[in-house]
């Protein structure tokens, strides 16, 4: 008998369709599911992440702005520099290729390491990440030779800046550096590999020079390779900065100056224009611009004569006595007549103690101390004027706060006082400490800005100037001397009278009205006997100075000559403003010698 099985056999072909087409509906719905995900949910983001798969930016570095002396003449400029980078998504084996970059450029594997990972947070990986800068010619055409073997790496071409005066103009201009940790967390348009001012007015003026990159999109194929480019926003260059100062007067100012260190400032008394600003020892800021070595900086730090100090504004001196000019116009001010003299027996005896005058000058009026330069006369009035009248005096006059130079890192000096002295040595004021303020020494220090910027006051009217550097800003008037117009006079009568018959002879020129006023300095206590400048070891000699102004054709200029450890005022830094005043007037004229006859003629009565 036949067995049945029709009935169940016919069943599990039916289920098994059920099954599949069960199967196939649910994989069509997470098909759907998850096209609806990508295309519809975040479809906007996908294909901003497939845009960027395919396109990259690329910023387009603005070359920065040129600096120009008074006459047109570069300064700072850019010159086309090589650079090496990584791109990170493009490079399959990174220590590998730090590896041979390091063999490329000559530069130590941990170095290059530690400036990878020291930068890699700050760069998106489809970014360039700039390894190495300035490479030389047969750097680049060695990479080129072996960059297919080496996915990743790029050359590019960057505006390298380049100071073709150097050491001369270097504490001005100072340099750039590539953006660090700092720089970048306080400007949010700095990228990693801008390079920004370090120091001098490409620190100060940094906004106005720097411009504003552009920025370029690069179309890519899978492997990274570019395809097209176009341009998204083009680059503006910075400004350009004109300086008030002239290379001619800069180098005749250094060249003036030979091997001493020291400042020289040349200053138009009117605009508070500077026409030269000198210091020396310098240094060449171009080591700065590329990568400084181990050995130059060593031997910049190391150099006892630190020739990265700008002597004209950070360094302070005691003033010597050029600070009679000061102490004058406070006497002046205090109705002390300048008929009033004392007698100069060559010392003064305060207790035990004996301050010395330089000379014995017997009796001496206001006019004759600044002339002769006596120490005694100051010595006197100073106790009846006192230290208090002396700090808060100076201290309208511009003494101990920054002149406001758009250079950073001025210093302000010191005007002895009260309160300072107790709260530096927690000792009180005696009446020797306000003889010594008043010829300048003791606690009292200066910066040559300064007291160009004091003489200048006399000059002008009264007016306490921010010395300017930049020659299309207007002058800015930043307080006014506490004196008359009479008792400015009187001072400036008196520099003329030094120059034509006292200390500051020297500088005396048939052709110009001139005035000065020398400055010798203790760098270090004396004994009993005053010792001769070739006796003394380098440094403990004293500083020299000289503060003077000329007049001629119409132009008028204050130069302050400071010669670190130079011995005499008159001695050493009276040569020095003779060839200042030289570069800045011609060579002395001597007048016309009148005819015998007619010189004759007008002796008869």
């Amino acid at each position: 008998m036949p067995i049945e099985v029709q009935s169940e056999g016919a069943g599990a072909p039916r289920h098994g369709i059920v099954l599949l087409c069960g199967l196939v509906l649910f994989l069509f719905l997470l098909f759907v599911l998850r096209f609806w995900y990508l295309q519809i949910l975040h479809g906007e983001e996908y294909t901003d992440i497939s845009h960027a798969n395919r396109t990259r930016t690329e910023r387009v570095y603005a070359p920065r702005g040129l600096i120009l002396d008074l006459k047109g003449r570069l300064l700072a400029e850019n010159r086309p520099a090589y650079c090496l980078a990584l791109i990170r998504e493009d490079c399959p084996d990174i220590s590998a290729t730090l590896a041979q970059v390091g063999r490329w450029t000559d530069t130590p594997l941990p170095l290059l390491t530690a400036k990878y990972e020291q930068d890699i947070r700050q760069v998106q990986p489809f970014q360039p990440q700039l390894l190495v800068t300035d490479l030389s010619f047969d750097q680049v055409m060695a990479i080129e030779e072996e960059l297919h073997n080496w996915p990743g790496i790029s050359i590019f071409i960057r505006q390298r800046r380049w100071y073709p005066e150097g050491p001369l103009f270097a504490h001005i201009l100072g340099y750039v550096g590539e953006a660090g940790k700092e720089d970048l967390e306080k400007d949010e348009n700095l990228a990693l590999g801008d390079v920004v001012g370090k120091s001098g007015l490409e620190e100060t003026k940094e906004k106005f020079l720097r411009g504003v990159k552009g920025i370029n999109q690069v179309e890519v194929e899978a492997h990274g390779r570019q395809i097209d480019k176009f341009q998204e926003r083009p680059s503006q260059a910075g400004s350009d900065l004109t300086l008030s100062l002239d290379i001619d007067l800069q180098r005749a100012a250094s060249e003036a100056l030979g091997e001493e260190s020291g400042c020289v400032v040349v200053m138009e008394p009117d605009t508070g224009k500077l026409r030269a600003l000198v210091t020396q020892p310098s240094y060449d800021n171009n080591l700065f611009t590329a990568k400084l070595s181990q050995k130059d900086w060593d031997s910049l730090i190391k150099d006892p004569r630190h020739p990265l100090q700008n002597r004209g504004i950070q360094s302070v001196y005691p003033p010597g006595s050029v600070w009679k000019l000061v102490m004058a116009g406070l006497l002046l001010e205090q109705k002390i007549s300048p008929a009033a003299g004392v007698t100069c027996s060559g010392s003064v005896t305060l207790g035990t103690h004996v301050f010395r005058c330089h000379s014995t000058h017997g009796w001496v009026n206001m006019l004759q101390s600044l002339v002769a330069s006596c120490d005694v006369y100051y010595y006197e009035m100073s106790q009846k004027v006192g230290i208090d009248n002396i700090t808060r005096f100076a201290t309208a006059c511009g003494f101990g706060q920054r002149t406001g130079i758009d250079l950073p890192n001025e210093s302000r000096g010191l005007v002895p006082s009260r309160a300072e002295k107790k709260r530096r040595f927690n000792e009180p004021w005696q009446r020797g400490d306000t003889l010594n303020t008043s010829i300048g020494q003791g606690f009292t220090l200066v910066t040559p800005i300064q007291m160009a910027v004091y003489v200048g006051a006399l000059l002008n009217g009264g007016k306490i100037m921010k010395p300017g550097l930049i020659e299309t800003e207007p002058p800015e008037v930043r307080g006014e001397l506490p004196l008359t117009a009479s008792q400015r006079d009187f001072l400036v009568e008196a520099m003329r009278a030094t120059a034509e018959s006292g200390t500051a002879r020297r500088i005396a020129r048939p052709d110009a009205v001139m005035g000065g006023k020398t400055g010798t300095a203790q760098n270090v206590r004396i004994g009993e006997r005053r010792l001769k400048k070739h006796e003394m070891a380098y440094e403990h000699r004293d500083h020299a100075w000289l503060t003077s102004w000329g007049k001629k054709d119409g132009k008028t200029y204050v130069v302050v000559v400071m010669v670190e450890h130079g011995g005499g005022g008159s001695s050493t830094a009276g040569p020095v403003t003779v060839k200042v005043y030289e570069a800045l007037f011609g060579p002395p004229v001597k007048p016309p010698a009148q005819p015998a006859a007619q010189a004759g003629t007008e002796a008869r009565p």
